[in-house]
């Protein structure tokens, strides 16, 4: 009997047929459900939409416990959280934290994970109000943090228009370069990642029409940005982080910068409390894909379901 292979299923596959499967109606609060950094519901009469988001940080997927401590681990937990509400203009409130924790953790390790967690929780103003405990083979953590945004202000994905100019802020890469080395500065970017919060919130009131974080690398991050708002990137190199290669920028993921567009009537400064902000291409008309000076950019950054 011959066996057949299924064919490979991406992470934007499964994302979509999810929402499908969900359905989810209009009304009832909700304004936006599946596909962004972020759901966003809004309560009756109130003047800001709520906003949602999860993620999870699993040993064996995301860090090697032989490399990461405890400290670093909490830390992240929670920005790669807050990441998204960065990417959404929002500003965090809350978060719930579970925590399936392997045979080796004792009690001086979740005191250390916990440490980390809330050293950047407490300097956010985000209040650690729940979660779950359980025991597993290995470490999953899984967040969920609320933020709010002022009402009908939420940076999306889908806003990007031809004619955008596309920038990245900071450095990209360095996330990548730190994992490879295990040293240095690069590794601490990859150890304790700044959510780019203030940022966001600047990016929101200037008139930015869309942003999201970069999480799984600006080659996959870009193409979804662009399949959301259906339009077409043309892009040149991104700023790369000192010591990092060209690949690292557009395909490391980790760097949680912020990705964004803009229209041209837009003056976005070249930097931001510091932090550079870089034009790196324009939004064009056509189908949703990506162009590295002048020829197609694949997505290649993570993504947990392509076959390696």
């Amino acid at each position: 009997m011959v066996k057949h292979s299924s064919p490979a299923v991406t992470e934007v596959d499964l994302v979509e047929r999810i929402r499908r499967l969900a359905a989810l109606p209009r009304g009832g609060g909700l304004v936006l459900g599946i596909g962004d950094d972020c759901a966003i519901c809004r309560p009756r009469g109130a003047a800001e939409d709520l906003l949602f988001t999860t993620d999870m940080l699993i040993e064996g997927a995301h860090f090697l416990p032989a490399t990461h401590r405890p400290e670093d681990l909490g830390w992240k937990a929670l920005a790669r959280g807050i990441s998204d509400i960065a990417a959404m203009g929002g500003e965090p409130r809350f978060c719930l934290v579970s925590l399936a924790l392997a045979p080796q953790a004792d009690g001086k390790w979740v005191d250390a994970f916990y440490r980390g967690l809330l050293r950047l929780a407490r300097r956010e103003g985000v209040a650690l109000i729940g979660g779950d405990l359980a025991r597993g083979p290995q470490f999953m953590c899984d967040i969920v943090v609320c933020g709010a945004v002022p009402r009908g202000q939420a940076l999306l994905r889908s806003g990007a228009r031809p004619g955008d100019a596309i920038y990245v802020s900071g450095a990209l890469g360095g996330s990548a370069a730190g994992l490879e080395r295990g040293a240095g500065r690069a590794w601490r970017r990859h150890l304790r990642p700044e959510p780019r919060l203030a940022l966001g919130r600047f990016l929101r009131c200037l008139g930015s029409t869309a942003a999201m974080d970069l999480s799984d690398g600006l080659s996959l991050d870009l193409h979804r940005l662009c399949r959301a708002s259906r339009v077409k990137a043309e892009i040149s190199a991104p700023p790369i982080y000192p010591g990092a290669t060209l690949r690292q920028a557009l395909d490391g993921g980790e760097d949680y910068e912020l990705l964004f567009t803009a229209p041209p009537r837009v003056k976005v400064p070249p930097e931001f409390e510091g932090l550079p902000l870089t034009q790196i291409g324009t939004m064009r008309r056509g189908a949703p894909s990506v162009d590295l000076d002048g020829a197609p950019l694949p997505p290649r950054g993570w993504d947990h379901f392509r076959k390696r």
